[in-house]
């Protein structure tokens, strides 16, 4: 049994499409919509991210803005900042580039910034009205990952869902969107005993741990799901995920390569929740 591949990059580009065509209704309403993404410092990995970023907007129509500041901003000067963007009329979404520097609370920032322009879902209201079940804006990883598996026509309701990590970016919010889908939820991480007796129960096996090709068939149950979130450069600075492909693809009944599944996702959704909060406004014309 080969796995069937889950291509992130087709699903992405069937959502993009379908968000263009809101981005046109709602220009037709009067309203274009704006992202506004903050970078602090000189990250290669983050400047290639919001690079990206700016390139996947004005594909479709968003209008971008993207600040560049210095790495010795300070954190009053950056929640300054966040603070004029709230202000503003025409920027529907902000987002800060992670990391900061070190200098920074990234707790501070993250909090600054308005609940109804929050499109990266990771501000404390959004977290909570995320577990509540509330509408909201989702993170957008976890939020590309169930639309991977509901565009692949994956049944999660009453399937055993493992998720290997616990971040706040995520893990956590991955396993509470499967558990609102009725999955029953096991979380893991660097504590857990004997991962592989607990992994391999999972119907759906979530890794995002950060560590390459750590995820092995002895982990996986034949015919199981695996999705891929980890972004790993292995000996040869060849892109990895945390999902050694090779020997699980053989063994589970679908699967997502890195690169091309998970990564495409998240940027779509950041486009997706950024027309959600444009279309939000539209009662206050």
């Amino acid at each position: 049994m080969m796995a069937q591949i889950i291509n992130g990059k087709e699903i992405g580009e069937k959502i993009r499409k379908e968000i263009a065509e809101k981005v046109k209704e709602l220009k037709e309403k009067g309203v274009t919509p704006g992202l506004a993404v903050i970078l602090v410092g000189d990250d290669p990995a983050s400047q290639t991210y919001v690079r990206n970023k700016h390139r996947s907007c004005e594909a479709i129509g968003i209008y971008s803005e993207v600040i560049k500041l210095p790495e010795s901003t300070t954190e009053e000067e950056l929640l300054g900042k966040i603070h004029q963007l709230n202000e503003r009329k025409d920027i529907h979404g902000i987002l800060v580039q992670l990391p900061l520097p070190k200098h920074i609370n990234e707790d501070h920032v993250i909090a600054a910034i308005s609940p109804e322009k929050d499109v990266d879902g990771f501000s404390p209201v959004s977290v909570g009205k995320m577990m509540l079940g509330q509408d909201t804006f989702l993170p957008c990883t976890p939020y590309g990952v169930m639309k991977l598996l509901e565009y692949s026509g994956i049944e999660i309701a009453g399937k055993h869902a493992v998720v290997i990590g616990r971040s706040h970016i995520v893990g956590k919010p991955m396993g509470q969107l499967l558990l609102q889908k009725d999955a029953t939820v096991t979380y893991t991480h660097s504590k857990t005993k004997d991962l592989p007796s607990i992994t391999k129960q999972a119907d759906i096996l979530v890794a995002a741990v950060g560590r390459p090709k750590f995820i092995k068939k002895e982990h996986v149950k034949p015919g199981a799901v695996v999705i891929d979130v980890g972004i790993n450069r292995d000996e040869n600075n060849k892109l990895v995920g945390d999902v050694d492909f090779e020997e699980v693809e053989p063994i589970c009944s679908y699967i997502t390569p890195v690169p091309g599944g998970v990564g495409p996702m998240t940027i779509t959704m950041l486009l997706y929740n950024t027309v959600k909060a444009a279309e939000k406004t539209l009662g206050d014309k």
